[in-house]
């Protein structure tokens, strides 16, 4: 059975170690040993990232890759990648390199609004609240105005204020729903500090009003939150060619005209109306996507529940990407939102995350929203054009070679001459454990 203990977080770091690796591993020095290979050598850096979360004790590293060749409304991107996962990002720069002689990627910002809300419960007449909300919304405006002055000088802020009546689905139950511009900033402590105080001045003016009689005057503040879906802070990034020059994707699969084409239309329909094709399909979209995310300090749980969300907002889960063939024009195309920012949190604290932005050119947060559609778009672009020709497993098999040849303990020599035989032969574990047996033998 586990040992527990009380006041764990108290604990320096190297006595969390010592504790952990005495209670939980058979070999407590190797354990110890191991943790503290992943720090950095800089102190002051490894206290920054110490300081990301709590009972933090060491570091867990990702490749950091890039991808580059990435044409985007005209601008040529080298763009950084945090993934495990060893296909993505040739697949991202394979999709680059192929649009780069076609348009490059285009990409639009339709709107970069965002949403908190107030739960409360009130007991009264739905009537009587919307005739006393005009004046409730004007005294929480002027009282929060200290807190979103800031970020109206920067041509954000508070946007709008709208009361929702909830009560035929929860008793008494209402809501009050806020929209935010935050600017170049993810803005999540913002918005919940501007929502705070709402709540505190929703309970002050219910109480105090003359509006409002005594058995009137019961209101009780639930919580008061951001709203990580947020379908108006959304982007769309397109391809688009004549379907002609589109046709040696068929002749490499040995397929006749347009039939790539044709079927990579088909494979997005059919993510549009099977939510089980769907799921797998919109992860490959995430695959490019929350690898830029990670790269640049953003919050990828967040963009995902929003995309995931959004996918199924018509209430069934669809493809977030679309395809079509019109007057002879073959257009690939993704719509997501993306609540994103380039200023404050990791993206100024993370030194890799500074990196990668700067990498980027230092984008403001609509420029970096097209930059990781373009690429969580690359990637399904990539993805489906294996499937309906070459089929996913061969290109993705011979970039997890190198994974199964680590896994197996292959020298140089050995990855060597495996590298050059499965060129021309099925990667698969038992086929790699194989020819390493075979030629261990000799």
């Amino acid at each position: 059975m586990a040992k527990t203990i009380s006041g764990f977080s108290k604990l320096s770091k190297r006595q969390k170690i010592e504790w952990l690796a005495a209670n939980f591993f058979e070999n407590p020095a190797e354990a110890e040993q191991g943790l503290l290979a992943w720090h950095r050598p800089d102190e002051q850096q490894q206290k920054i990232i110490d300081g990301f979360t709590e009972n933090a004790l060491s570091n867990y590293t990702l490749p950091f890759s890039v991808a580059p060749n990435f044409m985007i409304n005209g601008k040529v991107y080298a763009v950084p990648m945090v993934i495990e996962e060893s296909s993505v990002v040739a697949a991202a720069s394979s999709a680059a390199k192929f649009w780069l002689d076609r348009g490059g990627f285009h990409a639009e910002v339709l709107g970069t609004v965002k949403l908190g809300q107030v739960h409360f419960r009130w007991v009264g007449k739905p009537e009587r609240l919307r005739q006393i909300f005009p004046e409730l919304k004007a005294h929480l405006i002027a009282t929060s105005a200290e807190l979103t002055a800031n970020m109206q000088q920067r041509g954000g802020g508070l946007l709008d204020l709208e009361l929702l009546d909830l009560t035929q689905l929860e008793p008494d139950y209402y809501q009050l729903r806020a929209s935010f511009d935050t600017c170049d900033s993810m803005g999540a402590n913002f918005i919940n500090s501007v929502l705070e105080r709402f709540g505190d001045q929703l309970e002050f003016f219910i109480e105090t009003t003359n509006q409002l009689t005594d058995q009137e005057r019961d209101v009780e503040v639930l919580m008061c939150i951001l709203s990580n879906y947020t379908p108006n802070c959304l982007v769309r990034a397109w391809v688009e060619c004549p379907e002609a020059e589109l046709e040696d994707l068929a002749r490499d699969a040995g397929l006749p005209g347009h039939a790539a084409v044709d079927r990579i239309c088909t494979a997005v329909r059919i993510a549009t109306i099977d939510p089980y094709r769907a799921t797998t399909h919109n992860k490959g979209i995430f695959n490019g996507i929350d690898a830029v995310i990670l790269a640049t300090g953003n919050d990828f749980r967040a963009v995902e529940a929003c995309g995931h969300t959004y996918a199924a907002r018509d209430g069934q889960y669809r493809s977030l990407s679309r395809a079509r063939v019109e007057n002879g024009v073959f257009r690939f195309e993704l719509e997501i939102p993306l609540p994103i920012g380039t200023v404050g949190g990791l993206t100024a604290l993370h030194p890799l995350a500074k990196q990668a932005l700067e990498l980027l050119g230092n984008p403001s947060a609509k420029e970096l929203m097209m930059i990781v559609a373009a690429v969580g778009l690359a990637q399904n672009f990539a993805a489906v054009r294996s499937l309906v020709t070459t089929g996913i497993q061969q290109g993705h098999m011979k970039m997890h070679l190198t994974n199964i040849l680590n896994h197996l303990g292959a020298t140089e020599a050995e990855a060597e001459a495996a590298q050059a035989h499965f060129c021309r032969e099925t990667v698969s574990f038992s086929a790699v454990r194989g020819f390493l047996e075979a030629a261990r033998k000799f």
